[in-house]
């Protein structure tokens, strides 16, 4: 109904920081396997993965829906990365995750923001 959702830079954008959240969580201790790093790979994969369930809903209202879920699992990760500077397991000079995690709320906050409008729009046309 709403295309391929592959083609979108935002879907794009969230892969990446899927695959950059592994590589970096490969560097944490030994005793964070099934804590901090399991924690952060769940939250990272959920990103791409509800807006890819959100595209294959039948309405604007679902996507939007999924789209603040994927909101909600990219402020997690973000605090979760915070959470690992604080505890030394990642520098504050390595920015690249957090530089990209805001790249992708922006990107997703604008398809909200867009999603929503056209609903707006095509409930004041009827």
């Amino acid at each position: 109904m709403f295309g391929n959702f592959r083609n979108l830079a935002l879907w794009k954008s969230s892969m990446n920081l899927t695959a950059e959240i592994y590589k970096l969580t490969k560097l944490f201790p030994d005793h964070e396997r099934f804590g901090l790093v399991s924690q952060m790979q769940r939250a990272a994969v959920s990103i791409p993965s509800n807006i890819a369930e959100g595209f294959g809903r039948e309405s604007t209202k679902d996507l939007i829906r999924f789209l603040y879920t994927s909101r909600g699992s990219l402020m997690e990760l973000s605090t979760q990365l915070e959470i690992s500077i604080n505890l030394g397991y990642i520098s504050s000079d390595s920015s690249k995750p957090i530089d990209n995690a805001n790249e992708v709320n922006k990107l997703l906050n604008g398809l909200i923001y867009s999603l929503k409008s056209q609903l707006k729009g095509s409930s004041k046309s009827k």
